[in-house]
């Protein structure tokens, strides 16, 4: 009978190779067990033992290419997304495919939009990120286009989406699930009151006071809209009712396109305070039209009323009162350099005002977020998990109820204790490059 003793190698060295030798009465045999596949073992040599000699084993471009990249699994992934160190999960597939299935906290940068979309979403190029594909070997391709870029971490998860879902992991269709996700939550926690399409053209037809106020962005709200109602996207609300004068008995009524914003919209004014009744249209544009009820197309809104100096006065206001009851954080902007230069963490500045406010002047670095859409469609403006979101405002209001539902989401926000109006109108002129002073 053949007998055979294994000798192992210490275990520091277990992942190169396992010498196993087997004795028998005429041969003996050494088998070299590696820690990897042996095609992706490069220059490994292959010896002969009755001539004594060896020879060089190549592989092919593709086991080269494998070999050179490194990859995670989905079991390994699902707590990364959960702890507290940043990582970048992308989903590299295209929109469509993105909006069929995927995991909760992957964020869509397609691989044909990947130069573009990488840097402002993935700003620090030493970040982990973990690339995912749909098994057809395009997170290949992404993570060489990613290291152009510069990012020095990258990682392909096995197996794509199909190896996800395989893993026992849930695939959500849809986009912004996350942000959807917490307005449901929103909703049920603050109890936010709400009124069907058929309640609302009861009120109208009746002539109740009622103000219909569309939460969406102007340009969505031009694609269709409710006849009575008025564009004024969520972070402008409590800014601007005050100086539309609406009677505090009036009964305000917010409306998206679906539910999420109609809530978040009704719920922000709550919590600032308003006195009015204050409802959100359950389905909003969707909603009204499955009632039988028609929708207004290709028209503008009135644009958003001009805040004066006494309005400006009460959503400061506002915002003291919000910032002091919720805890939320303000910084300096000697606070907000020192962040910006650490190198450790990813810090994102969003000015959450409108975009001609913005294109007027804004702090250096800082890119416009309207805050309702930032709320709304968080994985459009960043893709790191933990890290530092800072809110740029004049009053400090729009900043406040942004940060208030950022935070509710789990993100690490703060408030830019700068009024940013006044910055500008001393003339320091603020690009996204560098401030000059006058």
């Amino acid at each position: 009978p053949i007998r055979s003793s294994i000798k192992t190698l210490p275990p520091t060295l277990l992942d190169d190779i396992h010498s196993v030798e087997i004795r028998g009465k005429e041969v003996t045999r050494h088998l070299h067990l590696y820690g990897q596949p042996l095609e992706a073992l490069m220059q490994r040599k292959q010896f002969d033992i009755a001539s004594g000699t060896y020879k060089i084993m190549d592989i092919s471009a593709k086991s080269k290419e494998c070999a050179l990249m490194n990859s995670i699994s989905p079991k390994d992934l699902k707590p990364m997304l959960t702890a507290k160190a940043e990582i970048a999960f992308l989903d590299v597939r295209e929109h469509g495919q993105y909006g069929e299935g995927h995991p909760f906290f992957s964020v869509n940068v397609s691989y044909s939009r990947i130069e573009v979309e990488a840097p402002l979403l993935v700003p620090r190029k030493d970040v982990t990120v973990v690339v995912m594909d749909d098994g057809d070997g395009v997170s290949e391709r992404a993570v060489h286009a990613l290291q152009k870029l510069g990012y020095t971490n990258v990682m392909v998860l096995e197996g794509g989406a199909q190896g996800w879902a395989a893993a026992g992991y849930t695939l959500f269709k849809g986009v912004n699930v996350p942000s959807k996700t917490f307005g449901e939550l929103v909703e049920h926690e603050c109890m936010t009151p709400s009124l069907s399409a058929d309640e609302l053209q009861l009120r109208l037809e009746r002539d109740e006071p009622t103000v219909v106020l569309d939460g969406r962005p102007e340009h969505e709200y031009y694609k269709m809209s409710i006849p009575s109602a008025r564009s004024c996207p969520n972070a402008e609300l409590a800014y601007r009712i005050p100086a539309l004068a609406i009677d505090p008995e009036t009964t305000l009524v917010i409306n998206c396109a679906g539910r999420t914003r109609s809530i978040i919209g009704a719920e922000t004014l709550r919590q600032c305070g308003f006195a009015n009744p204050i409802l959100a249209l359950r389905n909003g544009t969707q909603g009204w039209a499955l009632s039988g009820f028609d929708l207004d197309h290709s028209v503008h809104s009135d644009p958003l009323p001009l805040v004066d100096s006494e309005a400006r006065a009460q959503a400061a206001r506002t915002a003291k009162n919000l910032i002091k009851r919720l805890a939320l954080p303000q910084i300096s902007a000697e606070l907000l350099e020192t962040w910006e230069k650490d190198p450790e963490r990813t810090t994102y500045i969003f000015d959450v005002r409108t975009e001609e406010e913005f294109s007027a002047g804004h702090w250096p670095g800082a890119r416009h977020a309207p805050g309702g859409q930032l709320v709304q469609a968080t994985d459009q403006y960043l893709a790191v998990r933990n890290a530092r979101i800072v809110l740029c405002d004049n009053t400090g209001l729009r900043a406040a109820t942004t940060a208030m539902w950022l935070r509710g989401m789990g993100h690490d926000v703060s408030i830019l204790d700068e009024d940013i109006s006044q910055a500008v109108s001393s003339k320091i002129k603020c690009t996204d490059n560098i401030m000059v002073v006058d």
